[in-house]
């Protein structure tokens, strides 16, 4: 959707759940607020089948559907959203903020910026020439393509094991690719996949290469230390190593650690007064949902007051 307004008090860059809290927040204050998300509502969390640890269901929620929800929510007291890419920030007098996107420019005197994320590359040989012929980000898409076939899953961390879990629904044999000898993952999900008869590791090892002819068909692998070599043989790579913040177009203008992260006070203020950052965008984030909404409700909190401030 595109709206033909183009000034507001607040623009929001990012939909996931520190951008959609911050969205219930100066919307409810009445604030005149605009949301701009890439792709799918809820961010990261949309992929997510099943959340457990969100506060308020004792039974989890499905990423999507809590997405939609807090959207919904934001959305009944008049939070504006449109689709497109943020491509810069520019500043004008009079705490006026410039968001160039891909739909055309929007001005506010605040900025939020909540996402967004990509999912960390491996960087090998084959892994672009086969995006889409058997690499796949995304289990949760992609998993019932792989029904009765053998997959891995390369990582080690929570997303990837919940990947692998969601994978062992589907596939004849999932195998979790992880360069250190022991997982990185929450005690539950790491109890659950060594409990899953379908799901193999392998420990200290590096992909090298993916490899196939029309659709991806073996990794190419070695072990570290020692550097054995080793063959794979799968019909799908799923590649869970985390996430990248997308922040290349905030380069020279905010203050970055050198991941791409966005360096931010306890109030989520960065070094430019009325340009704030919420969410697993954020330096020291814990990239968790829960505390991701608790800093969207905190950007917002404080982006009132700068209003307020500047009147």
């Amino acid at each position: 959707m595109v709206t033909d307004k183009r000034n507001y008090d607040v623009i929001i860059i990012g939909g996931g759940p520190a951008g959609l809290t911050a969205g219930i927040y100066t919307s409810r204050g009445r604030l005149s607020s605009l949301l701009i998300e890439r792709e799918l509502i809820g961010g990261q969390i949309a992929n997510i089948e099943r959340l457990e640890n969100f506060p308020g269901f004792p039974e989890g929620i499905g990423g999507f559907e809590l997405g939609q929800l807090m959207h919904r929510q934001a959305t009944q007291f008049g939070l504006t959203t449109i689709t497109a890419d943020a491509t810069g920030i520019e500043l004008q007098e009079g705490n006026k903020k410039v968001v160039k996107t891909t739909e055309g420019d929007f001005t506010a005197k605040v900025v939020i910026i909540s996402g967004a994320s990509k999912r960390r590359k491996m960087g090998v040989p084959g892994e672009e020439e086969f995006t889409g012929k058997g690499v796949s980000y995304c289990a949760t898409c992609d998993a019932p393509l792989f029904r009765d076939q053998a997959v891995a899953v390369i990582g080690g961390e929570s997303i990837a094991v919940t990947e692998a879990l969601h994978l062992a629904k589907f596939a004849s044999k999932v195998t979790v690719v992880h360069r250190r000898d022991q997982l990185r993952a929450s005690r539950i999900l790491e109890e659950r996949a060594l409990a899953e008869p379908k799901i193999t590791f392998l420990w200290r090892t590096v992909v090298d290469a993916v490899e196939g002819e029309a659709f991806v068909k073996r990794l190419k692998l070695h072990q570290a230390p020692g550097g054995e070599k080793s063959t794979l043989e799968v019909a799908g790579v799923f590649v869970a190593m985390g996430f990248q913040p997308d922040t290349t177009y905030l380069k020279g203008m905010l203050e970055l650690d050198p991941i791409g992260h966005i360096i931010t006070n306890e109030k989520m203020e960065t070094k430019i007064p009325g340009i704030l950052a919420a969410g697993d965008i954020r330096y020291n984030s814990a990239r968790q949902a829960i505390t991701a909404a608790g800093d969207g409700a905190t950007a917002a909190i404080n982006a009132e007051r700068f209003l307020t401030e500047h009147e």
